[in-house]
């Protein structure tokens, strides 16, 4: 006579709990503790209740919850980041992990506070980008408090509980803008009081409620103070990332400064930048940088409107985050296997 099948009944019998604590343990339903769940599944194992491969299944984990919070109209390099958490789950699924977007206004440190408090409690990680605040700041503390890690992605938050930072450093890139602007309008040879050295440059941020765009105004100016202390900045202004602002904000300083040479783009926008030179017939004349390689700054190194992009990979500033996620949860040392953010500098000539 076959041997009968284990039941539910068998195993909560032999793992001494009641079949519908063994139902919600092997369907994954809440309400089971960690040390029920793993003699229920001993048990099971014992029985042979389930095939190896289910039985593993049971066993693994749920996936961490990660939430990345991005702007939802801010630059196009942060939608392409949002896009990759969205459509690239084949890179990150060996980490276990559950990824989702939250959007954001833009700028806005109240609707991100909330969205982070709100969200984030739901979550077993935040990955978000910072705007320095000090509700931002007591957000992530409150969830830091509660055990729920945060990573901040792009800019930083200063004096805050945040667990990591992953991006470029930013005042590095600001001085490596200046570089390129100083040596595209240095001649090869010649005194200090030539008209080149002299050369009027603007430069546009997004918004200086980004740590990352006042780190790279404040490497930038350095680096001019320091090697082209007769080249002149014509002021900063804020465009908050909006290609119509940028575009207005270039129409303006073209009028305001006939003889401008060069601008920094912080942020990004770029477009707006380029259709105003392009306007004004000044696009192959005026050196243009600017950040984050997308399919507009593609296009404007291609016609030759922008001279370079300062850029840093999406792909692995979203891996280096899980990274730091699945570290933290698994008790090893938080940058363990994490690459350092690399700084790339494309030009027409070398673009991937």
């Amino acid at each position: 006579m076959p041997q009968a099948l284990p039941t539910v009944i068998d195993i909560a019998r032999l793992a001494g709990v009641s079949p519908a604590t063994v139902d919600r343990a092997l369907h994954h339903r809440p309400g089971v503790r960690q040390a029920t769940l793993q003699r229920v599944l001993k048990a099971a194992a014992e029985l042979k209740y389930l095939p190896q491969a289910e039985l593993y299944a049971a066993m693994a984990p749920p996936p961490m919850r990660l939430l990345f919070v991005l702007p939802s109209r801010s630059s196009r390099f942060l939608w392409m980041l949002g896009e990759w958490v969205k459509h690239s789950h084949e890179h990150w699924a060996p980490f276990n992990v559950n990824c989702r977007v939250a959007p954001v206004e833009s700028f806005d440190p109240d609707a991100l506070t909330r969205l982070l408090l709100r969200r984030g409690k739901q979550s077993d990680g935040v990955a978000f980008m910072a705007l320095e605040h000090p509700k931002v700041r007591e957000a992530v503390a409150e969830l830091t408090d509660r055990g729920i890690p945060c990573v901040t992605l792009v800019s930083d938050l200063s004096h805050s509980k945040r667990s990591a930072y992953v991006g470029l450093d930013n005042r590095a890139a600001g001085r490596t803008a200046a570089h390129l602007i100083g040596r595209f309008l240095s001649p090869a040879q010649g005194s200090a009081g030539s008209p080149q050295r002299r050369a009027k440059v603007a430069l546009i941020a997004g918004s200086l409620n980004y740590r990352a765009h006042e780190e790279r105004e404040a490497g930038f100016l350095h680096l001019f103070a320091e090697q082209y202390p007769d080249m002149r900045v014509v002021g900063l202004r804020e465009g908050y990332d909006d290609a119509q602002l940028n575009y207005r904000q270039t129409q303006a300083l073209l009028k305001e400064h006939p003889d401008l040479a060069a601008i920094y783009n912080i942020g990004s926008g770029a477009e707006g930048i380029g259709q105003a030179l392009k306007e004004a017939g000044r696009q192959h004349e005026i050196v243009f940088i600017g950040h984050g390689l997308t399919p507009e700054t593609r296009a404007l190194l291609i016609d030759g409107s922008m001279d370079a992009v300062i850029n840093q990979s999406p792909l692995t500033t979203i891996l280096n985050s899980i990274r730091i996620f699945t570290n933290l949860r698994d008790h090893r040392s938080v940058l363990s296997g994490v690459e350092a953010t690399r700084t790339d500098v494309i030009f027409r000539e070398n673009l991937p």
